[in-house]
């Protein structure tokens, strides 16, 4: 048994434009629905959602037979939390709040086997089909992709030296907090915010290094993709099933 490619991290290396999808209801059906809607990545959030280990376990099953390529994002930049979710079999991860070029480098240590890092050896995990993939020890470190949130004034500012870390392969600029440190909480449509958003992709172009980002707004996402965004999350389920309901429950109430 061998290790399949990284589709996502060979797509993005390439340039080629990836839509993906926020998940944060924490639930295997709403994993097995998404995976066949066409989208080429999917992120399980276990930063702002009531996420923990073990139920990430059912979410990645329901999405086994998906061409979209799971991605998962720890609660924080930490080792422990890092290597669990790589036992699961997860091989791409967002790692949020990394403000320096030495936290970028402590994200991509803890994905990687040593010699290159400090990720912890099990021999009998999910990762390596429970020990089925013999080498997988091997050719692990190869198959991961590495992508670190740039989301405040301090991150910007350290751009490109947190593009440069070997190991990372792309780099999220996360709108929110953005939009919080810059003095427009809750407003990432805000001029400055736009401004800085274009400017980070402009400067990650630059370097050659991929970007990404989130927003539910169309047209929002469109401008990014013309800014030279590789991957892109056009929404979220939680958003999906909220506007939906609103929606049909608007068209039938009477006024």
């Amino acid at each position: 048994m061998n290790l399949p490619n990284n589709a996502f991290k060979e797509a993005i290396a390439a340039g080629r434009l990836q839509i993906g999808l926020w998940s944060a209801l924490a639930s295997n059906i709403v994993a097995d629905i998404l995976a066949d809607a066409g989208f080429d990545w999917i992120l399980l959030d276990t930063e702002h959602a009531p996420n923990e280990v073990a139920g990430l376990l059912p979410q990645l099953q329901a999405m086994s037979r998906s061409s979209a390529t799971p991605i998962v994002r720890p609660a924080w930049n930490d080792a422990v939390l890092i290597k669990r979710v790589m036992d699961l079999g997860v091989h791409t991860l967002l790692i949020p709040w990394v403000q320096s070029a030495e936290e970028a480098r402590r994200a991509v240590a803890a994905t990687r086997y040593a010699p290159d890092g400090i990720r912890g050896s099990a021999a009998g995990v999910r990762a390596s089909r429970y020990g089925r993939i013999a080498d997988y020890l091997q050719q692990a470190n190869s198959r991961v992709c590495v992508l670190v949130q740039a989301e405040t004034q301090e991150a910007l500012n350290q751009i490109e030296a947190i593009a440069a870390v070997d190991g990372v392969d792309g780099v999220f600029i996360g709108p929110s907090d953005l939009a919080a440190s810059l003095g427009h909480t809750g407003d990432s449509n805000h001029p400055d915010v736009q401004k800085a958003i274009e400017g980070a992709a402009k400067r990650l172009r630059a370097v050659g290094k991929p970007a990404g980002i989130l927003t539910r707004d169309h047209e929002a996402a469109r401008r990014y993709i013309d800014w030279g965004f590789t991957f892109v999350a056009v929404g979220s389920d939680a958003g999906l099933l909220a506007r939906g309901a609103d929606a049909l429950a608007k068209a039938f109430k009477r006024s």
